[in-house]
Parts: C-alpha cells; structure tokens; sequence
C-alpha cells in the first residue's frame, strides 16, 4: 500500500511541476484546432477531445520511459556565451561535433520537435488515424515546452538562484489562475518552409526571457514576506505549498503578458506544425 501511495504521490507531482501543467496543456492543444484551415479543421475537431485529453501523454511518460525527459528540455546556457553560435542545427551536425551523451543530457527539444515532425508527415501519408492523433498531441506538448522559457535552462526551477519552486508557478499556477482572460484568437495556421529552424527560433526567443522570469521574481520576493508569499492548498487530497494570490497577481502583472504571449504563440506554431506536416504529405484527404 505505502509502495502505490508513493507511486501515485509521485505520478502527481510529474505532472504538477514538469511542465506547463495538465490546464495549460489541454487549452493549448484545443486552441490550436480552431485555428486551422477548413480542409484539415474538421478531422480535427472530430478529434478535439482526443487531442486536448492527451496533451500531457508525453509527461507521464517521463515517469516510466527513461529517455522521455530529455524530449521536453534544452539547457542552452550549458554550451558557453554564445550557445546559438556553437551548437548546430541539424542532429547528425551536432552528434559529429558534441558527444551524443552530453547533448541528451543537456536536452533535445528542438530536434525532438523535428523528429516528431516528420513522424506526423509519415502518419499522414499513411493515413493512419490513431498515429496522427497520438503524434498531433504528442507535438503538440514538446511546443507548448518550447514556449517556456524555464524550458531553456539549468536553472530550470530557480534552484541556482534560491528560487526553487518558481517552474510550476510560472508554468502551471499562473495559467490556471489567468489563462481563462486570454486572448486566444490568434489568426490562421501558416506553412511552414522550415520546421527545425523554426524550433530552434522559438527557443531562441523562450531563452531570452529566461533573466526576466527570474529577475521579477527575485525582486517580489524582497518585497513579501513569506507569510503573504505563501499559503497551503488541498490538491487531489494532498496538501500542496503554493504562492498566495496576492503574490501570483503582482508577478503576473509585472511580467506584463508574458505568459499569454507564450501561449498565444504555442497555439499558432502547434496548429501551422500539423498543417504543415498535412501538407508536406501531400494534402491526404482524412
């Protein structure tokens, strides 16, 4: 019983702090169908429940598949100044140019992106239903990741910086408070010439918002005390720590639409990802 107790603790809390959180996930993927265009909207929307309920497949993976977690993750800041200029583009450059063990240890989100990519095209050739849903949602989470600048560094949970904590609070606690008053009219899905660059460009941008994520937070943190920076929640019958509201509205406010404009992004990109993929496959009729 203590074994299936701790493995359940366990599973909840991958899921709670590993990414943008089950909530943000979901309205991601769903988001994302209603900005395709009409040929391909509507095999998705038939789907939509498939494609919203497992946006967080690839998380609980992570609990059971060892190589899983190295999908959701690149620590740029691990490759010197100037990461952008050193490490290459392409996965075969790369393995000729840095041990394979230290690229996977650093993280291979971008090329897990590609490497999903091209599964998608291949499911659509084949027209097989099952496989381009569960890729769809699959990719779908690794882009969402993507668009979280914590996603992009060692210091992942503020754990360099006595910020522990902060991963889930930007990714997931701020989402599920904020998320319902964002815009998510974000135009229609595009074609996209060239889906490895674009992963590398949203990187890229998530990167550069890493020092703002944690130098807002460092500065609140001075100005509240921990008994108006924290209070304890029942979640799922456990007790969880968490940042009070009072706390999660100044950071909000001071990242001044931050996140929304991190998700509004991930919709657009995922959506011209399945529309392109449709495309590249030439255009199957589902």
């Amino acid at each position: 019983m203590r074994w299936f107790l701790s493995l359940g603790l366990s599973f909840f809390l991958i899921i709670l702090f590993s990414s943008w959180g089950f909530y943000a996930h979901r309205m991601i993927n769903e988001a994302a169908v209603f900005t395709l265009p009409v040929p391909l909207a509507s095999f998705y929307k038939k789907h939509i429940t498939y494609i919203s309920e497992h946006a967080v497949d690839a998380d609980k993976r992570r609990y059971v598949n060892s190589e899983e977690a190295e999908r959701h993750f690149i620590d740029i800041d691990a490759y010197g100044k100037n990461p952008f200029d050193s490490i290459p583009i392409y996965w075969q450059d790369a393995i000729n140019k840095i041990p394979e063990d230290t690229l996977r240890t650093n993280g291979i989100l971008p090329w897990q992106i590609h490497f999903s990519y091209t599964q998608l095209v291949n499911a659509f050739k084949e027209k097989n239903t099952q496989r381009i849903l569960r890729i769809s949602a699959d990719i779908g989470h690794y882009i969402a990741d993507a668009h979280s600048p914590l996603h992009t560094t060692k210091n992942y949970n503020g754990q360099l910086t006595d910020q522990e904590g902060i991963h889930a609070f930007w990714e997931s606690r701020l989402p599920e408070i904020y998320a319902s008053s964002y815009n998510f009219f974000v135009g229609k899905a595009q074609y996209i010439d060239a889906p490895l660059l674009k992963a590398w460009e949203i990187i890229k941008h998530s990167f550069s918002l890493t020092d703002s994520v944690l130098i807002i937070e460092k500065r609140l943190n001075q100005e509240f005390p921990n008994d108006r920076k924290y209070i304890f929640e029942n979640r799922n019958n456990i007790l969880i720590k968490s940042y009070s509201q009072a706390y999660s509205e100044a950071y909000h406010q001071a990242l001044n639409g931050m996140i929304e404009r991190q998700m509004r992004g991930a919709i657009i990109t995922l959506s011209s990802f399945w529309y392109s993929a449709w495309v590249d496959a030439g255009q199957p009729e589902l």
